[in-house]
């Protein structure tokens, strides 16, 4: 399967990109670097700059038809830029339309918002966005991973870094389930 990890050109939260596209890639598939630029994007250790990464599709071009699912790290400023960017959005929009399987960690879930497909789903998420996500009109829990089936795709959440073990063992297993969906 093809799995999409949308990150903006800076702010990413490394560890939330790295940790789950090695598990990707240990689990036999092919995770594929999306942003809003070509070149590099630049991951962050929290405030302090880490390594770079090189871009493999610029969301412009990049579509939700050629993956069979989704994952956005967090990172504070990673979201809050992409949400400003229209491409980004209707690129994350794209995967609830097709049904495909959505998974966010962290901060990312204010890219989920701007999308409007936070609605009637039970979510986790850093604390900061739980006030975001509730007028947003989603649910939001204090837990480790979430999986909401509430909607037209599966979306599975979690919080902070110390989540990433369950976070990317619940995303690939619930990955599977959706299978046959790339395009």
């Amino acid at each position: 399967m093809r799995i999409a990890f949308l990150t903006a050109p800076e702010g990413v939260e490394q560890v939330e990109l790295t940790e789950p596209w090695q598990a990707a890639k240990d689990a036999g598939h092919e995770p594929v670097l999306v942003s809003t630029q070509s070149g590099e994007i630049q991951g962050f250790d929290h405030l302090d700059k880490a390594d770079t990464f090189p871009v493999d599709e610029v969301v412009g071009s990049a579509s939700a038809d050629s993956f069979g699912g989704l994952v956005l790290p967090g990172g504070v400023a990673n979201p809050d830029f992409l949400r400003t960017d229209e491409k980004a959005v209707a690129f994350v929009k794209d995967f609830f339309t097709q049904g495909r399987p959505v998974a966010a960690i962290c901060h990312a879930p204010w890219t989920l918002i701007e999308a409007d497909v936070v609605r009637g789903r039970t979510m986790t998420s850093w604390p900061s966005l739980r006030t975001d996500l509730r007028n947003a009109g989603a649910t939001w829990v204090d837990e480790q991973v979430k999986v909401c089936d509430a909607g037209d795709n599966t979306l599975i959440t979690s919080r902070k870094p110390d989540d990433l073990k369950a976070f990317c063992a619940t995303y690939l297993a619930e990955f599977a389930k959706a299978g046959g969906q790339e395009g």
